[in-house]
């Protein structure tokens, strides 16, 4: 019995063991995925910013100037590209809406990422665009990959329609959370005006015959929670610039919009608690079950080979052997 009950824990060892790296190497890539339905939404807010007002063409101090950034998965979209990628695809139909102190649109600006659901790498396929202009993007934009690394990423800047590097700056402790520190600075570039514009009757097409321009800088930094690639964090300082044409009169330049852009404190809560959720699961099946699973492997290993030993153990009394009668003689 002690034989056999040694050989059945031999062959639980060699199946959690076998299981460990299975788990983290195999089955984590393939489970670690962003839900196609998945939708969210950000509030962003600049204090104390500088905003154009478009009926005097003057930049003038505001209190606040609010951003609503939301996100949604669309499942059909998604569905009818995997078709083609061969691969699990996420399609997010994003809108970037600002309004100023006044409640009234500064600006609007819808846009379709498509990606792949486990590595985030960009998708392309028809429907990709930034405010109606197709684009093809390359690197990361809103997400950073599982098991983000300490290192620099490529990531898509949607106002400039550029990607350029975003670097890795250090690991920090962000509200209890470890993150890692990204930083990307893009430089004044020359930018196009929204095509919704804030003033009924502007049209970008209309400003473009005054000769005027749109230029656009920001220093933009994220505080990302390594694990799960979810930022927890996120800052901008950001400028935008009128330059030169008739619009402006005898001035060189005007600014458009000048901030701070910090996220909201309710919704730094959420998405913290959101993240330390996320976080678990991951912990789960790349840390947490793989070396669950290895131990349980070596202690099955050590209590067959324990059982073997007892098996075998000298002094045992041997077993006693059928001996044929002795026949009786008369």
């Amino acid at each position: 019995m002690r034989r056999k009950a040694g050989l059945v824990l031999l062959a639980l060892a060699v199946f959690f063991a076998a299981l460990s790296p299975l788990l983290r190497w195999y089955a984590f890539p393939r489970l670690a995925k962003i839900p196609a339905n998945q939708y969210q939404d950000m509030v962003l807010e600049a204090k104390d910013a500088t905003l154009l007002d478009y009926g005097t063409m003057e930049a003038r101090k505001v209190s606040k100037v609010t951003i609503v950034q939301t996100l949604k998965g669309n499942v059909e979209a998604s569905e009818k590209i995997e078709k083609t990628a061969g691969k699990d695809v996420v399609v997010w139909d994003g809108l970037s809406y600002v309004v100023g102190p006044d409640g009234k649109m500064v600006s609007k600006i819808p846009e379709r990422y498509i990606f792949d659901a486990h590595t985030q790498e960009p998708v392309h396929a028809t429907g990709e665009m930034v405010d109606g202009d197709p684009v093809k993007r390359q690197g990361i934009e809103f997400k950073w990959p599982f098991l983000t690394e300490k290192r620099d990423y490529e990531y898509f800047d949607a106002q400039a329609r550029i990607t350029a590097p975003i670097h890795y700056k250090g690991t920090q402790n962000f509200r209890g959370v470890e993150v890692y520190y990204f930083e990307q600075t893009i430089p004044w570039t020359k930018v196009g005006f929204p095509r919704t514009m804030p003033v009924e009757g502007i049209t970008p097409e209309s400003v473009a015959k005054t000769g005027t321009t749109r230029w656009y800088t920001t220093v933009r930094k994220f505080w990302v929670e390594p694990l799960t690639g979810a930022p927890v964090y996120g800052e901008e300082i950001h400028k935008e610039e009128l330059r030169g044409g008739t619009l402006l009169g005898d001035r060189d330049k005007v600014t458009a919009f000048a901030g701070h852009v910090k996220m909201r404190e309710d919704y730094i809560v959420s998405t913290v608690d959101l993240v330390k959720s996320n976080r678990t699961l991951v912990l789960l099946l790349t840390s947490y079950l793989p070396w669950g699973f290895l131990a349980l492997g070596l202690l099955l290993l050590a209590l067959s080979l324990y059982l073997e030993a007892r098996s075998r153990r000298p002094g045992d009394p041997e077993p006693t052997k059928d001996t044929e009668p002795e026949p009786v003689s008369a």
